[in-house]
């Protein structure tokens, strides 16, 4: 019988995560890109990017210019530089609420299953808003804990 001590962190570690999480990740994040209908050759930014799934799948939907991952977790960080080698790609260790990025830099700026773990949510979208140009697309979705994850 094993102990939630002898359990895997799969907050902490990409290869935890992927087979839990991960692979839910990305089939909601081909809905989520079809729904926000970013046109191609655009600058996204991924708040709370992780292990790259959402990042990953917007590089295979969205033809875009460019992408950069922001996470609070360097070995997230490291296990998505790690999965994903395109030119466009950057990732970042940082805090979604005090991105590390200008102001008015991306075209789209999303996050996907993320703000219900950030301490103050409402700092985070604003530091979302604030990273988006003028015109362009903030989006993000959360689990519905209230919904019972329907």
């Amino acid at each position: 019988m094993s102990t939630s001590s002898q359990m895997p962190d799969v907050w902490a570690s990409g290869n935890a995560y992927e087979p839990y999480v991960g692979r839910w990740s990305r089939l909601v994040a081909r809905e989520f890109l079809a729904w926000l209908a970013v046109p191609t050759t655009r600058r996204w930014l991924d708040v709370g990017s992780g292990t790259g799934a959402l990042t990953q799948t917007i590089l295979e939907i969205a033809n875009p210019q460019a992408v950069k991952g922001i996470d609070f977790s360097k070995e997230y960080i490291a296990f998505a530089e790690k999965q994903i080698a395109d030119p466009r790609v950057s990732f970042q260790v940082g805090d979604a609420q005090e991105l590390p990025v200008e102001s008015a830099t991306f075209d789209a700026t999303v996050s996907a299953l993320v703000l219900n773990f950030i301490p103050v949510p409402h700092r985070a979208v604003a530091e979302m808003v604030r990273a988006t140009r003028p015109g362009g697309v903030v989006g993000a979705y959360v689990w519905d804990y209230a919904g019972k994850m329907h």
